[in-house]
């Protein structure tokens, strides 16, 4: 388009400031194991929930930082077993509560035998699974790891901290 002499350039879009990523800490502090308490909850139905689930509350100086749940599930290659999920908030990330919880829900549990289900690229949940005593059994097949835990066996020894 050719402009005259009276035509201005219209104002075009600003784009916005593109905002950089706020600084996460570079190393946070470890916790201690007796820091670490599991409180029993109730749970829900699919988070340990029901006759055959097991829920616990993660709290770090009676400070609440995360869940942690066994179910009774059915699924191949393994059918019925117990399997374990663990959800730390953002915050309590990176300072071994995930490794601590797995060691005291797994103990704590009425299960003989607990299976952990993760991506294969959740590096961190794997290697906290694993210094909780959890062994890696992944079947060449399977999408998943897959880490078992086996009463006895576990390197954590020592009693159990629940409320």
């Amino acid at each position: 388009m050719v402009r005259t002499i009276g035509q201005r350039q219209k104002p075009g879009k600003r784009r916005a400031k593109p905002r950089s990523p706020s600084p996460r800490a570079a190393h946070r502090e470890p916790v201690a194991s007796d820091q670490v308490v599991l409180v029993r909850t109730p749970g829900t139905k699919g988070r340990g929930g029901g006759h055959d689930g097991e829920a616990w509350r993660i709290e770090v100086n009676g400070k609440r930082c995360g869940t942690v749940f066994i179910n009774l599930i059915n699924a191949p290659p393994l059918g019925l077993h117990a399997s374990i999920q663990i959800y730390l908030n953002l915050a309590s990330q990176g300072r071994h509560i995930g490794q601590i919880a797995y060691a005291k829900a797994a103990r704590a549990s009425r299960y003989d035998t607990i299976y952990a289900h993760m991506q294969k690229a959740n590096i961190a949940s794997a290697r906290a699974a694993e210094q909780a005593g959890f062994v890696d059994t992944t079947p060449p097949e399977e999408r998943q790891k897959v880490m078992v835990w086996h009463r006895g066996s576990d390197s954590q020894g020592g009693p159990v901290e629940e409320t």
